[in-house]
């Protein structure tokens, strides 16, 4: 049974497309969007100090789950980002806009970030008050939605470049389900946003934050089609780059 297991293994694996990476080596642009993203991070540190006190390190440790949840948040936009430049190596004008584009509303939204889950943990001596509430989720949200909005047009310039990328029928797929997820998860920030105005307070938090909950769902979507057309395409002859077509 050992001996079968990696030849079945070798059988299931062999045929499903991959997406060939056309950016392996650290660009300039890559490199510098690293480093705005480090000192975004820095700016979600508990502290740049180090305690002299027992009772100052207990309390720059009561801020630990804010920093978990929000350097979590923040490492999954550079995770998005790294494979962008990883698929498609791009270095044009418009990637290099974007980028800065993006570069700034992640800095401007590491603020309202940082805010909103001190809130939520009640911690860091945060002043918060319910009439708040619409105006902290409008901000919140408007930042989740440009993010996401930057990163769909990403990728809609990628599609647009399909041809001179060579990408494959896969390939195509994979960029037209990356552009309907981000879409999907900047309407849910733009949701969120528009129901904190309308909901009245006390339920203003509950309703405006348990919407983001629902960022699964396209995600989840977008992975479960993507896994069915996987499996088709593996059974079908093999994918080659598609002849030039009209720009999308």
């Amino acid at each position: 049974m050992n001996s079968l297991q990696p030849r079945l293994l070798a059988v299931a694996s062999a045929d499903v497309p991959r997406f060939r990476n056309r950016g392996d080596s650290v660009s300039r642009l890559e490199g510098f969007s690293d480093t705005a993203f480090g000192f975004a991070i820095t700016l979600l540190v508990v502290s740049l100090t180090v305690p002299t006190r027992f009772q100052e390190l207990l309390q720059q440790l009561s801020g630990l789950p804010v920093f978990a949840v929000t350097f979590g948040l923040v490492a999954t936009i550079w995770y998005a980002q790294y494979v962008f430049f990883r698929r498609y190596g791009l270095n044009d004008v418009v990637t290099v806009t974007l980028t800065l584009v993006l570069l700034f509303v992640v800095l401007f939204y590491v603020y309202p970030l940082k805010f909103l889950f001190g809130v939520v943990f009640q911690v860091g001596g945060v002043a918060f008050q319910e009439r708040d509430a619409p105006a902290l989720f409008l901000i919140y949200g408007l930042g989740f939605a440009g993010v996401n909005l930057v990163l769909a047009l990403l990728y809609v310039h990628a599609y647009r470049k399909r041809d001179e990328l060579g990408l494959t029928d896969w390939e195509r797929l994979v960029t037209r389900l990356s552009i309907a997820d981000n879409t999907a998860t900047m309407m849910i920030g733009l949701l969120s946003a528009a129901l904190a105005q309308v909901v009245p307070p006390p339920a203003t938090g509950a309703v405006a934050g348990s919407i983001y909950f629902a960022v699964a769902l396209p995600k989840f979507l977008a992975g479960w089609y993507a896994g069915s057309r996987a499996r088709a395409l593996a059974r079908s002859p093999q994918q080659t780059p598609r002849a030039p077509e009209p720009g999308l």
